[in-house]
Order: C-alpha cells, then sequence, then structure tokens
C-alpha cells in the first residue's frame, strides 16, 4: 500500500487534468512543428499562422467530429443499458450464486466485468462499478469478511480488453467504409499509395482475427485466476457500506396526465426498442459484406445499444432519466476530442507525421526483422500515448495515421499494427485513473486502494499481449 499511495502521490504532482495535458500537447505539438517542419526559405512568423490554421481545420474536421458524436453515444447508452432492472437483477443473481468470500468474488466480478467490456466499454465501464458495489453491499448485509479494494479492481478489469472489443474505437472506425483514406489523406502519401489502401477492415480480421480472439481468451481465463489467487492471499475486513441509491430505492408513484402517459407507456416504449433492435438486426443480415462481419460499424452499434437501453428500461421516462445520469461521463469527450483532432491537423499538414512514422521505420528497419519489431514498439508507445491522451478515440485521431503509415512502409499488415495499438491503449487504462473516475464515485474507494491490484492486471496484460504479437 506504501507503494500505491506514493505512486498516487506522484501521478497527481506530475500530471494535471487530461483538458490540461490535452492543451500541452497543442503546444508541444505546435513548437516541433514550428522547428522542424519550417521549410528554409518560409519566415518563422508566417510558418507560424499557417500552423495555426492548420489546427484550427483539424478542429472541425467534419468526418472527426461524427466521430466524436459516436464515441459518446456508445458510452452514454452503455452507461443507461447498465442502469436498466434486468442489468440489476443479472448483478444480483451472480453476487448470490458465485460471491461467497474474496476469492469468489473476484473471480466472479473480473470474469463477467470482461465479457460485458468486450461488448461495450460504457456498459461494462459502468456495469463493473455496480457490480462491485453491490458485492460490498451484499457482504456487509450478509457479514461476509471481503477485501473492497480487490473488487473495486475487478470491476474496473473490463478496461483491460474493451479495446480489442466490439466498441473497440478504431476497430469500429476502420470497418467503416472510407475511414482509412480519409484520417491517410494530406498525409504525404502517394495517390497510388491511398488507392492502395483497403476502403475498411473488417471485425473478421480484427476483433474476431485469429490473434485477438485467442488472446481475449487468455485473458478471460488468467485475469479472473489472478484475482481470485489475489483474493485467497488478501486481509478481509467486515464491511460498513451502505447501500446505495443505484437501483435501491422504489420509484415514487408519478401523477400522470393527458399525453405524458405516452412518456410512462410500456407499450409504447417496448414496441419502439423492439422496433430498433430489430432494424439493427436487418442492417446486420442486409449487409452485402455480412460474412466479413463489416455490418459491425459504430452506427451499428450504437443503433443496437439504443433499441436494448429503450426495451429495457420499459418507458421513455425512465430511459431519458438514465440518459441524464450517464451524460455527464461523456463530457470530456466531447470537449477533448476536438483538441487531438487539431493536433492531428497540425501533424498531418506540416508533414510531421511523415517525418515521426520514418523515424519509426528505420528504427526497426534496422533492427533485421521489422514484421516482429513493430507491433511491439507500437504497443508500448500506444501505452505511454494513452498516459497522457486517455481516450481510445482521442489517440487513433493522434497516433493512428503514423502507425499505418509506418506499417505501409514497413509491409507490415495494417489489421495487427492497429491491434497492436489497441492492446497498449488497454495495457495503461490500469495505470492512467482517469477512466476510473466512475467505478471510484459509486464504490466509493480512492485510486490508491485499487492500483496494486490494476498494476498487477496491467503486469499480466503486458506479458500476454507481447507474446501474442510475437507468435502471431
Amino acid at each position: 500500500m506504501r507503494f500505491s499511495e506514493k505512486f498516487v502521490h506522484a501521478f497527481k504532482s506530475v500530471m494535471p487534468s487530461p483538458f490540461t495535458i490535452a492543451v500541452l500537447l497543442t503546444f508541444l505539438t505546435y513548437l516541433i512543428a514550428l522547428f522542424i517542419t519550417k521549410q528554409p526559405d518560409a519566415s518563422y512568423a508566417g510558418y507560424a499562422l499557417k500552423l495555426l490554421t492548420f489546427w484550427e481545420s483539424g478542429l472541425w474536421t467534419g468526418s472527426l467530429l461524427t466521430f466524436t458524436l459516436q464515441m459518446m453515444l456508445m458510452l452514454v447508452l452503455g452507461h443507461a443499458l447498465a442502469l436498466t432492472q434486468p442489468a440489476d437483477r443479472l448483478i444480483r443473481s451472480f453476487i448470490r450464486s458465485f460471491c461467497r468470500d474474496t476469492a469468489s468474488a473476484a473471480f466472479t466480478v473480473t470474469f463477467i466485468t470482461l465479457m460485458v467490456a468486450w461488448f461495450n466499454w460504457g456498459l461494462g465501464l459502468i456495469f463493473g462499478a455496480i457490480f462491485a458495489r453491490k458485492t460490498g453491499e451484499y457482504a456487509a448485509r450478509q457479514h461476509i469478511p471481503l477485501n473492497y479494494p480487490l473488487i473495486g479492481a475487478a470491476g474496473y478489469s473490463g478496461l483491460m480488453v474493451w479495446h480489442g472489443g466490439i466498441s473497440g474505437s478504431s476497430l469500429s472506425k476502420i470497418a467503416e467504409e472510407g475511414h482509412l483514406r480519409k484520417i491517410m489523406e494530406g498525409t504525404g502519401l502517394s495517390e497510388q499509395s491511398l488507392d492502395a489502401l483497403p476502403a475498411a477492415i473488417g471485425y473478421n480480421e480484427t476483433v474476431f482475427g485469429s490473434m485477438n480472439l485467442t488472446l481475449t481468451a487468455v485473458l478471460l481465463v488468467a485475469m479472473p485466476l489472478l484475482m481470485f489467487w489475489l483474493g485467497k492471499r488478501c486481509k478481509p475486513t467486515l464491511l460498513n457500506l451502505p447501500t446505495s441509491d443505484l437501483q435501491s430505492k422504489k420509484e415514487q408513484p408519478v401523477v400522470v396526465r393527458g399525453a405524458e402517459r405516452m412518456d410512462h407507456s410500456r407499450v409504447l416504449a417496448i414496441g419502439f426498442g423492439l422496433m430498433v433492435v430489430a432494424m439493427a438486426f436487418y442492417r446486420a443480415i442486409d449487409h452485402e459484406h455480412s460474412k466479413a462481419l463489416k455490418f459491425i460499424t459504430p452506427n451499428w452499434i450504437n443503433l443496437l445499444l439504443l433499441g436494448l437501453a429503450i426495451t429495457f428500461h420499459t418507458s421513455f421516462f425512465r430511459f431519458l432519466q438514465a440518459i441524464q445520469k450517464a451524460i455527464s461521463g461523456a463530457s470530456g469527450i466531447l470537449i477533448q476530442f476536438p483538441l487531438y483532432f487539431g493536433i492531428m491537423g497540425i501533424m498531418r499538414e506540416s508533414g510531421l507525421i511523415e517525418l515521426i512514422s520514418g523515424g519509426f521505420v528505420e528504427m526497426c528497419a534496422r533492427s533485421g526483422s521489422p514484421e516482429q519489431v513493430y507491433p511491439i514498439l507500437t504497443l508500448f508507445s500506444a501505452g505511454l500515448v494513452n498516459v497522457f491522451v486517455p481516450s481510445g478515440g482521442g489517440q487513433w485521431a493522434v497516433q493512428g495515421p503514423i502507425i499505418v503509415q509506418a506499417a505501409l512502409h514497413l509491409n507490415v499488415p495494417l489489421a495487427k499494427s492497429i491491434m497492436a495499438l489497441a492492446y497498449g491503449d488497454q495495457l495503461t487504462n490500469m495505470l492512467q485513473p482517469f477512466w476510473a473516475l466512475p467505478l471510484l464515485g459509486i464504490t466509493g474507494l480512492k485510486a490508491k486502494e485499487i492500483l496494486p491490484y490494476t498494476l498487477l492486471l496491467m503486469a499480466l496484460g503486458i506479458v500476454v499481449f507481447t507474446i501474442g504479437l510475437l507468435l502471431f
């Protein structure tokens, strides 16, 4: 615990808020571009102004602003789905059946949270937090000694598999027709190279590729077992945890009149929700590349989440209440993503992407085996970038073009290179506490209490992902 307390204190001492970090990275990128990419015949004043126009145009890139809204909806709709009565009943049934002590509770919370987060990161983030809280409350009522911080870490474990899952930011975007070409235009690639880019990289090559399925399966076994082992060795204590109001308070009867009845109508809400779900399945079946799973895009995921959330809330009134609770969690995406797009605008238009990717290529070429070294280098560089850019979508906007360009030069498969970025982003989520804030608020735990366990999960992930990238 002493180490974790020192680590948290050091982290807070050197790391400001994610928004401030985005601003500082903007200044840093601007200065690097100014002094490295300026042509000899250009003046500093003129080029400085030109870089500002690059930044400003990057802020409002239409396709990337669409991406921002898609990621916000994934988080908000996933959060709303986690607040439904069926999700609450599912959690309670697992707790009663499997959570008998710290070890069994840690195993169960970790395994179920990983499965949910693999489907949707927003749902997994909140579902895991509620699961951990409910487990603590159950142990307190039943007078079962429990190591609550370990259970909290188990509820956060889903962030170790999310980017390799169905809602992974970069993976869902590259499954969209034309996205790769859009993000690489203006990076210095020739028109011939741009034409050679695949129109889309489907989920059959990424999420459901043999490498990712194997590594995900390994983590689904190894992470719960590690938490079970830790649970057997951690000292449990009796908890005095008050019942939360997440789903425990009975709804007060609401007097509705006239048209308000439609807001509370079960028939209308469930009917509309099932219609949306049916439309999502129709899109999946009707897609010309349905066997390659290319129908899975951010829009399709959000369509399915919307239908499920409305259906399970059973009324528009409850659904909108859940949305109101969830919307604050998306504020970071709304305000930070445009800053990352501005950074990408500077890097792309100034030629900085070419210089950085060229450095990657040269470094890997010197190793003699770039096809093995490059994915590992991408893994660790992505982990480092995630500490400063704690968002998979923001990281894809900044680092994605560099990775794609270097992979093309080195002739390394694009799908594997992008998966390496996804794995690196996942790893340091166990180190960067930004996305743990909702869990800490729900469970009442502190970052220093869960960090000793999340760091062990990160160490396990480093081993699994490194071996996997070398073997495949």
